[in-house]
């Protein structure tokens, strides 16, 4: 069952930038000691920034420290379709569990072109795929037709999807309508709408990892009708997740890795380089502020 809280992780990297298994490890044993339902790879993985290599060494590992403890959902978005197809052929011999797929983000494809690349995946790999629009980060909104369309093609144990074009919310609900509520929808908004994406029937939810036991929290009191624990811990998280949103996704790498490190689960904020922006000390303190009411509120 792929549903519920299932976290996008970080990569950690040492100084060199090659994967740091040992904080990988803690990682991925974190998420599930929280009561993780699995874990993804993603754009904030820096799964576009990682070589051919490393993309392939991350879903191996993923899959192996993982070893059962939850669904498995491997990135496998690339600027060809042969590119994709290698990617998604890996995830399967590892033991994935699914596959997630962003269109091609160099070039705006036409919706055929956009077709064959998603059909191509859907028929010659055996997993099921969800379809990432990441234009909040990179690329092109997909549209709802679009998505009704695999649908009815596919069917919705194959496909599934995780909608990130703005305005988040009504899209979700378009979404859910066009498809009669067939559609298995996922939010990627990090947890800043979460509350809201939730009401409008998503399947679940994939945020990162820094502020998991909040995200965690949040979904189970949504669960069980805890409006009061709701806002609790969902205003810390919107404010922390704004000050990421500030800098794309440089902003949430480096936020997110600074917490991560600041939890003791990795090593070393170390991040790809070229990036376009790092935490200064004023945005540091603030964090720190707001990371410390979301204990409180935990």
């Amino acid at each position: 069952m792929i549903r519920g809280v299932l976290p996008v992780l970080h990569t950690p990297l040492l100084a060199d930038e090659t994967i740091d298994r040992e904080s990988l490890e803690r990682e991925i044993d974190w998420c599930y000691e929280l009561g993780a339902d699995g874990i993804c790879g993603a754009m904030v993985s820096e799964v576009l920034r990682l070589t051919y290599e490393e993309r392939l060494e991350l879903t191996r590992l993923m899959s192996e420290v993982s070893d059962g403890r939850g669904a498995v959902i491997a990135s496998v978005g690339a600027e060809s379709t042969k590119q994709a197809l290698a990617f998604a052929r890996h995830a399967e011999e590892v033991g994935c569990d699914a596959v997630m797929a962003i269109p091609p983000v160099t070039t705006a494809l036409p919706e055929s072109a956009l077709w064959d690349y998603f059909s191509a995946l859907a028929e010659q790999c055996s997993l099921p795929l969800i379809v990432q629009d990441a234009s909040s980060y990179v690329g092109n909104a997909i549209s709802i037709d679009f998505y009704r369309r695999l649908l009815e093609q596919y069917g919705a144990e194959k496909i599934r999807f995780k909608p990130e074009a703005s305005p988040i919310g009504p899209n979700l609900s378009a979404l859910r309508d066009a498809t009669d509520g067939l559609a298995l929808i996922y939010d990627g908004s990090g947890g800043i709408l979460l509350v809201d994406a939730y009401r409008r029937g998503i399947s679940g939810t994939m945020p990162g990892v820094d502020l998991l036991d909040g995200i965690i929290a949040l979904w189970n009191a949504l669960r069980s009708g805890d409006e009061e624990a709701v806002y609790r811990v969902y205003f810390p998280i919107c404010a922390i997740v704004a000050l990421q949103l500030q800098a794309g996704l440089d902003g949430f790498l480096a936020i997110e890795k600074y917490l991560l490190v600041k939890r003791g689960i990795f090593a070393s904020e170390q991040r790809c380089t070229p990036h376009a922006w790092s935490l200064d000390e004023e945005t540091k303190a603030e964090v720190d502020r707001l990371f410390d009411l979301l204990t409180q509120a935990l």
